[in-house]
């Protein structure tokens, strides 16, 4: 007995030592992988089904964005994918914008920016979550008051770690980008230089920013909380606007006739026609998030929520009327091509619909 129970603890010694040593390997194989912001997208079996969160035109090509810094390339309406042949970070990206047919810019996770100028094939680093905390700090130094140098010096020390989540370029030089934190940036040469906005916002809690709509020099932001900014001087100064919903906006648009709709959690969508002055209800068919919107060559609005469903405003009634339910899982963007056909982002990848109905 006393010989069986010393080999049952040598082997038991010799098994905690093995995975000991399978443990230390394994961190030192992770320890030893690049971070993401320092290695390129990850190569995908299949373009097109993994997680992918920003959608755009870039002439007649497609460019749609996701998980793992994946930038996906459809020639053919968004029937084929495949990868972009240069992406040179790993991190979520979350939006995409063309200014032209060559000329675009995608962000994402850890404060990433980055810049092409052949329709997406190629692309290269702009700006890291680094570079954006110590522009966030030097807004804080030079406008905000104790508090706002304290939350920058703190988001300095935490490192790239801020998501950007929104971007709107009116040309080949302008831009602005939104984030986390109630994070905004702005460029007036194509990306080259950029300088934080973030103390402009009346947004005393850092609430998030997840969309931005303009029309020349009227600017729209919308977060979580019920936040919704207005600027009518190019986003030099903002003005906090109430709305009757204090719960997350993650879409901001103008129909047509150039009022504002803002929609997001549990199905609320709002309608201004006067400047956010007054707002209206849109009734929604369920109450489910909407978490997409986006204008069609008409100027009229569709919209997404978590269920898949395309929606519109009726323009007999306060309401969205759904025009089709799809097979999209959390849609994050829509797109809507001149044919008709409107592309889905989402967690289930991307998902074409032919010709909804109107």
């Amino acid at each position: 007995m006393k010989e069986s129970t010393k080999a049952r603890r040598r082997m038991v010694a010799m098994a905690a030592q093995a995975a000991a040593l399978l443990a230390l390997a394994s961190t030192a194989a992770v320890a030893a992988l690049p971070a993401p912001l320092e290695r390129p997208a990850q190569a995908l079996r299949q373009p097109g089904r993994g997680v992918t969160l920003g959608l755009a035109q870039a002439g007649s090509r497609i460019v749609a964005v996701g998980e793992h810094g994946a930038v996906l390339l459809s020639d053919d309406a968004g029937r084929r994918w495949r990868q972009a042949a240069v992406v040179p970070v790993g991190v979520t990206l979350t939006a995409v914008q063309f200014v032209n047919d060559r000329l675009g810019w995608a962000i994402g996770h850890q404060g990433v920016v980055l810049r092409t100028t052949d329709g997406g094939e190629h692309w290269t680093r702009q700006l890291d979550g680094v570079q954006v905390a110590q522009l966030l700090l030097q807004d804080a130094q030079t406008q905000g008051g104790t508090k706002a140098v304290a939350d920058a010096q703190r988001a300095v020390e935490e490192g790239a770690d801020k998501p950007l989540l929104a971007l709107h370029f009116s040309n080949e030089r302008e831009g602005l980008v939104a984030g986390a934190f109630g994070t905004l940036l702005a460029t007036r040469d194509g990306g080259a230089t950029w300088h934080s906005l973030t103390s402009r916002l009346d947004n005393p809690r850092g609430a998030h920013l997840y969309a931005i709509d303009r029309a020349g020099d009227d600017v729209l932001l919308v977060g979580e909380q019920g936040l919704v900014l207005h600027s009518v001087d190019g986003a030099q100064r903002f003005e906090r606007i109430t709305t009757p919903y204090g719960g997350s906006f993650f879409g901001v648009g103008r129909d047509a006739q150039g009022a504002w709709l803002v929609a997001g959690l549990r199905g609320n969508v709002l309608r201004s026609s006067d400047s956010g002055h007054s707002w209206s209800a849109l009734q929604a068919p369920a109450p489910v998030s909407v978490t997409a919107l986006s204008r069609d060559a008409q100027g009229g609005l569709w919209l997404a929520n978590q269920a898949g469903q395309l929606l519109r405003p009726d323009a007999a009634a306060p309401r969205l009327k759904a025009v089709a339910d799809t097979a999209a899982q959390q849609p994050a963007s829509l797109l809507l091509l001149a044919d008709g056909t409107v592309l889905l982002a989402g967690w289930s990848g991307i998902t074409r619909v032919e010709s909804p109905s109107r």
